[in-house]
């Protein structure tokens, strides 16, 4: 049988091989976005394929859709770090088998493909073969940041990203559009570069959370649209007159969801718990560059993860960054070798 790994992520791709039954006797193939992923079915190594939902070029959902349209007879197992409801019902209804939480863990597989039947004990006696990574010298310090490290950070982000979706969704009632996560090292003079995404509005309401824990130290900063809060409004079923007080509440509990699951994803995947310390609010309904030019004494040479979040069918939208200090890349390298 031939199984096709289909994930942007290189790391996402070694990680999933590794946690298939390694006497599995299978043919693995590997896609990193949908469109290779609709090649690699049409040239018969789609059997049955893991699929990621947030890709460039054509994402999970349109792979579903294509391989429905055109008869493509491939059973698919979703792999995606977007849990919210929604998601798994629209996979479902394009006819996936079932729905798989990243990371996938070696125990959940076996028994979904024992579930489904593509896995007995007579399957085995064949390792299956893994992808492997780019090679690449990596820096045992400082900031350097290579195409394979980097790719490491974005799954990372793609996981926490998508359990602060899920929570954020539950609480809206709504579908949380998600993004490919932006990984990059930034000096504080690149930071207004970073969020020019964010300059379309005309001004911005921020909020700055401090975390710490073992080496890794930094701030999450959530920048909202003001052209968000009427709809944010009647998506938490606000009552009453929608003044500076109530948006500063609506602006608070936003950041409370994104940035605490946000953090508690990626620490977990770090195995290092954040102590969070009192979010502040940076500023109500202000220029961009007046945010930044205010607050630039915070922000040296960082590592930067940012994500944009958007509210299906709504006019809501923020920005999270995640920015970590200097000294916390190192630390974060080297876990994610081990992790490597």
């Amino acid at each position: 049988m031939n199984v096709l790994i289909c994930d942007d992520s290189g790391f996402a791709r070694k990680q999933l091989a590794r946690a298939l039954p390694a006497d599995w006797k299978v043919n693995l193939h590997y896609a990193a976005n949908g469109l290779e992923g609709i090649e690699q079915v049409l040239m018969g190594h789609g059997d049955l394929i893991f699929l990621d939902l947030t890709m460039p070029e054509m994402d999970g959902y349109g792979v579903l859709e294509t391989l429905k349209r055109e008869g493509l007879r491939s059973k698919v197992f979703v792999v995606s770090g977007d849990i919210q409801p929604e998601a798994y019902q629209r996979v479902m209804g394009l006819g996936a088998l079932d729905f798989i939480k990243k990371p996938a863990a070696p125990d959940t597989l076996l028994a979904l493909l024992k579930q489904h039947g593509f896995w007995s004990a007579s399957s085995g006696n064949q390792p299956s073969p893994a992808e492997p990574l780019p090679s690449g010298e990596i820096a045992d310090a400082g900031v350097k940041i290579t195409p394979e490290i980097r790719d490491v950070y974005q799954e990372l982000a793609n996981v926490s990203m998508g359990q602060a979706a899920d929570l954020l969704a539950r609480l809206l009632n709504a579908f949380v559009v998600l993004p490919i996560p932006n990984v990059n090292v930034l000096e504080v003079s690149e930071l207004h570069m970073a969020l020019s995404a964010a300059a379309d509005s005309d001004t911005l309401s921020a909020v700055c959370q401090g975390f710490i824990g073992a080496g890794i130290a930094g701030e999450a900063l959530i920048l909202f649209h003001d052209s968000s809060f009427k709809d944010l409004a009647k998506l938490m079923n606000h009552q009453g007159t929608l003044d500076r007080t109530a948006e500063l509440e609506l602006l608070m509990d936003t950041a409370n969801v994104l940035i605490g699951a946000f953090l508690r994803g990626y620490a977990n995947q770090l195995d290092t718990p954040f102590s969070q310390g009192h979010p502040v609010v940076l500023g109500q309904h202000r220029p961009i560059n007046e945010l930044i030019n205010t607050n630039k004494s915070r922000w040296r040479r960082t590592l930067a993860i940012e994500i944009n979040y958007r509210i299906q069918d709504y006019a809501v939208q923020c920005d999270l960054l995640l920015l970590f200090t200097e000294d916390s890349i190192a630390t974060m390298n080297n876990k994610i070798m081990h992790m490597l």
